[in-house]
């Protein structure tokens, strides 16, 4: 078998949503395969900081903030913040509509205060609803917007109670980004992400698959929500989970089992990326 460069979405794939810690099945699927010569790496929404504590198991690199900061080994092949006059417009069209943000710079995570407590009135919820639970009370290190300075940042997260909140914001910059909206997290919430659609993790996958000289057709993503979309469409092979998103699933080669269920270690034996 001719070897595979893989990335790996984090929350709700790698490890339960807003976890840090994958299943010892998962780790040992990725050591199996760096083993017989595969490339793995992470492909996520978090920024680095985020992403440090799972950066210790080995990675052969990173896309990190959706695809505007992309690292393999010690060096950065891409670097893209928003402009200082992208994200005082988007914090000041959120924050007049009232809308809950997270804004995310590459050494640190804000969140507006409130959050939690909107998070937790809601009923039901999806995934992302339990990451974004978990990821408020667990040790990713998300700051209050209060300590937020000024700093240039690459993503910003939105979640308010009706979508008509974010038409100003939208209005104003989606010449400049995406306006990604998740499926509906709970009875009053809905969740997005500002994307600069100068990157997204589709072209993170491909600056690495270039810098690493793998083809794409040699190339294998794994996800679970629709925030690994472009991902999904670019990557040679595509899986996600089964506790992912339904039109994720739709869209992909291979669902595996869920994260829970050692999911990840399934889905590389069933592609045969493991030592037989």
């Amino acid at each position: 078998m001719s070897r595979k460069l893989i990335f790996l979405d984090i929350d709700g794939t790698l490890t339960v949503p807003g976890s840090n810690e994958p299943p010892k099945s998962a780790l040992d699927a990725i050591r199996s395969a760096q083993d017989l010569g595969h490339k793995v790496l992470l492909c996520s929404g978090r920024n680095p900081d985020m992403m440090a504590p799972v950066l210790k198991y080995g990675f052969d690199g990173y896309v990190a903030c959706s695809g505007g900061y992309v690292a393999v080994g010690d060096e950065v092949l891409y670097d893209c913040p928003m402009t200082k006059e992208q994200q005082e417009t988007a914090m000041r069209l959120f924050k007049e509509n009232g809308i809950y943000r997270t804004v995310e710079a590459k050494d640190g995570s804000f969140c507006d205060e409130g959050l939690a407590d909107f998070l937790f009135q809601q009923s039901g919820g999806n995934s992302e609803m339990l990451r974004w639970r978990k990821a408020l009370e667990s040790d990713l290190g998300i700051r209050p917007m209060s300590e937020y300075d000024g700093r240039p940042i690459y993503k910003v997260v939105f979640i308010c109670s009706d979508l008509e909140q974010i038409r100003p914001a939208k209005d104003a910059l989606e010449k400049d980004f995406y306006f990604l909206v998740q499926e509906q997290m709970g009875a009053q919430a809905f969740n997005g992400e500002l994307v600069n659609r100068k990157f997204d993790k589709g072209t993170g996958v491909r600056i690495a698959a270039e810098k690493l000289g793998f083809d794409i057709a040699d190339t294998i993503g794994f996800g679970d929500s629709m925030n690994d979309l472009e991902m999904i469409e670019t990557v040679g092979t595509s899986v996600c989970m089964e506790n992912g998103s339904e039109a994720l699933k739709r869209m992909s080669d291979l669902v595996c089992p869920s994260v829970m269920e050692d999911g990840l270690a399934a889905g590389f034996r069933s592609l045969g990326l493991l030592k037989s």
